[in-house]
């Protein structure tokens, strides 16, 4: 029930728009310039869009609890409805908050103050079960969870705002904000936002699809797969996202080609290392771990997590390179192959998910990500975007063997 409520909730952050992505970039080309004055009007400007999103976001989030019964149909009964009413309810409130608080988390990511901001995160996942335990042992079930993720959000925001104040003596500056500037994010940002929502169909709607045809149980199997996949590309992001400044940068100085594919290559070498260590081991011994883990009951878990990881692991090694498309303002072609890998996603996982359950909808997934991510973006760096994808493979085949 909570996975399910989640999957649903999560589509909220779409109404970011993408605005994040092109903070990071605007930043750097006003950093590059020790232009503080713009950087300051481009925080203030952040902090009103955000404020205003996370506004839209409770009022969409209204609707959404006074109509729950609509969205999960008759798979859930009355007593799950009623719990699924309060965990949206909180998860709103959630979700809504973190909208303007994202503007101090992307300004301590653009100055790179790496140690403060993971040391946080750890801390942030060291407690969570030290609290989330308890709370399950006394009862409170998925309400319970929902509340201490809130608390541990808005601890972790009150740091960062902190912090950013206080170290970073960040400013704002909430007057003569430039019209062509805002026209030119707007655009640049709708890409992303398609990203978004693609991303969003891709690693939520095969839980929906399973809630409506499969019920609850089938959702709380393939959650344990999508929980491991969320680990996967987790271990591959925490790489590559403390390059993006870096790549801004690049491009905003000098956009040497040799240069980028270098560092795509690099970053993708040791993501290729841990990720290949992490996939070989699920393939060989992740069957008994999940048994051992979450029960015997979760054993379709292990066909569902191999189904949504191996494929995956292409885009992975990859994803420094989205940041160079975005950097480059380069990123529309891949929000267009997205969405029609989103459309055959949706295509393939419904009749598969009534055929096969959660192994059909990951299925589908898989054949989405295989064909858009493995063939025709690579074929996009290496043609346009200007990365020399030959050579990036060439080096990670020497890795394959061992």
């Amino acid at each position: 029930l909570y996975n399910l409520v989640s999957s649903v909730v999560s589509y909220l952050g779409l109404l970011s728009f993408g605005f994040g992505s092109a903070y990071m970039r605007y930043y750097s080309r006003y950093k590059v310039d020790n232009d503080e004055k713009n950087i300051a009007k481009l925080n203030g400007m952040f902090l009103i869009i955000f404020s205003v999103i996370g506004f839209i976001a409770i009022l969409a989030g209204i609707i959404l609890v006074f109509n729950v019964d609509l969205i999960f149909g008759n798979k859930l009964t009355i007593n799950e409805l009623s719990t699924a009413r309060i965990l949206m309810a909180i998860m709103i409130f959630n979700i809504a908050l973190s909208f303007p608080a994202s503007i101090f988390n992307s300004y301590i990511t653009a100055n790179e103050k790496y140690v403060f901001q993971k040391s946080l995160q750890m801390i942030r996942t060291l407690v969570n079960p030290m609290i989330m335990l308890p709370i399950l042992l006394m009862g409170y079930k998925s309400i319970g969870m929902v509340v201490v993720t809130t608390i541990l959000t808005i601890t972790v925001e009150i740091s960062n705002i902190i912090f950013a104040f206080k170290k970073l003596r960040m400013k704002f500056m909430f007057s003569k904000f430039d019209l062509m500037l805002m026209k030119e994010m707007a655009t640049f940002s709708f890409y992303i936002f398609i990203n978004m929502i693609i991303d969003q169909i891709n690693w939520s709607l095969d839980k929906f699809v399973i809630g409506r045809f499969r019920g609850t149980v089938a959702v709380a199997v393939y959650g344990l797969a999508s929980q491991l996949n969320t680990y996967y590309l987790s271990l591959s992001t925490s790489i590559s996202n403390v390059f993006i400044p870096r790549v801004n940068r690049m491009v905003a100085a000098n956009d040497d080609r040799r240069e980028l594919t270098n560092l795509f290559t690099r970053i993708g070498r040791i993501q290729f290392i841990l990720l290949s260590l992490i996939c070989s081991g699920l393939i060989f011994f992740g069957r008994p771990f999940i048994n051992m883990w979450a029960g015997i009951d979760y054993d379709d878990a292990y066909p569902i997590a191999l189904l949504l990881i191996v494929p995956v692991t292409i885009p992975l090694i990859q994803n420094i390179g989205i940041e160079i498309q975005k950097a480059k303002n380069m990123h529309k072609f891949r929000s267009w192959v997205y969405l029609l890998m989103a459309i055959g996603n949706i295509f393939l996982s419904i009749p598969l998910t009534k055929l096969y359950g959660g192994i059909g909808a990951a299925l589908g997934t898989a054949v989405s990500l295989v064909v858009g991510n493995g063939l025709i973006m690579n074929l996009y760096y290496h043609n346009r975007v200007g990365l020399d994808i030959k050579y990036f493979w060439r080096e990670i085949m020497r890795f394959i063997p061992a």
